[in-house]
């Protein structure tokens, strides 16, 4: 790993990014990672390693992420409030720069009762807005968050933070992403969009705010596997809004995942005809092997070579 974040050169020259989720194993065996890795390598300008998503046990998002740029992958580590106190995610942080880890992405993280360990209690010592600030001043000016500073070089990262466009009342959605972004987050990366004309309104706020020119704004997108994924991204998923002409569509296909996949494909092409918008992040759940697909089919491949970034 170079000692400057690759996908942030990327996003700085004005080029239009992309970046997807790498969800680490539930186990300490991670010759999956390296398969993932050369799978999504040169599709990719970085990839997310969740942080025990869902909340369940899985590989530290630190690890993994070594892991993942080792075998040539530009990791962006999440970092969750849920399992750590402001000692810990310093801590951490610094190990995780000491490893070559240059972007990381500030979450509150899914409450621990959705997980694997109910009964775990969660920390919440700092929320999403309070980490960015920390991981900002890290690096800049160079002070722990009680005011001490860092021997030797503070760990600069590329930080980024998270955010719902689609979730009622948007009006809050953009304010709270604007807290982000003055707190020092660089880039946002949304929840999966698949309603366009909520997420045009929610950008249309974003540019009121001018928040699009101090921060990169990826879209997040999901692509649907089956007719039954549709419905329950629909019904059971908090803030997504999935139209009922997509569901439709996904129920009538003869190949539900060859539409996903090309629903995806002119999902992005809509994205990024939007004001603003610098990228796009694909989560494709237990799905990676399709990314390099809807990368090739929305023509963003090739990628910039890393000595050109």
């Amino acid at each position: 790993m170079t000692g400057v974040s690759g996908l942030a050169r990327v996003l700085e020259a004005g080029r239009f990014a992309v970046t997807c989720e790498v969800g680490p194993p539930k186990g300490a065996d991670v010759r999956g990672l390296a398969a993932k890795a050369a799978m999504l390598k040169g599709f990719v300008d970085a990839a997310n390693v969740t942080d025990c998503q869902t909340a369940v046990v899985r590989l530290s998002s630190v690890a993994a992420g070594v892991h993942l740029a080792a075998a040539g992958l530009e990791p962006v580590v999440q970092m969750t409030a849920r399992d750590r106190n402001r000692i810990a995610v310093q801590s951490d942080l610094l190990g995780a720069y000491s490893l070559g880890v240059r972007n990381v992405l500030c979450l509150t993280g899914d409450h621990q009762k959705f997980g694997n360990h109910p009964g775990a209690k969660g920390v919440f010592d700092l929320d999403s807005v309070q980490m960015v600030d920390v991981v900002r001043r890290l690096g800049d000016p160079g002070l722990f968050q009680c005011g001490e500073p860092v021997d030797g070089e503070p760990p600069v990262f590329f930080v980024g933070a998270v955010e719902n466009p689609c979730a009622e009342p948007v009006e809050l959605r953009v304010r709270r992403l604007d807290k982000k972004v003055r707190a020092g987050a660089r880039f946002l990366q949304t929840q999966c969009v698949y309603d366009l004309d909520r997420f045009r309104r929610f950008m249309g706020l974003v540019r009121t705010r001018g928040l699009h020119e101090r921060a990169h704004i990826l879209a997040g997108v999901a692509p649907l596997k089956s007719a039954r994924m549709a419905r329950f991204m629909r019904d059971a998923v908090a803030g997504v809004y999935v139209p009922d002409a997509v569901v439709a569509r996904m129920e009538t296909a003869a190949d539900p995942a060859a539409e996903g996949v090309a629903l995806c494909v002119e999902q992005i092409a809509a994205l990024r005809e939007i004001e603003g918008v610098a990228g796009v992040h694909i989560m494709a759940v237990a799905w990676e092997k399709i990314v390099p697909e809807i990368v090739c089919r929305s023509g963003l491949y090739p990628r910039p070579a890393a000595d050109q970034r």
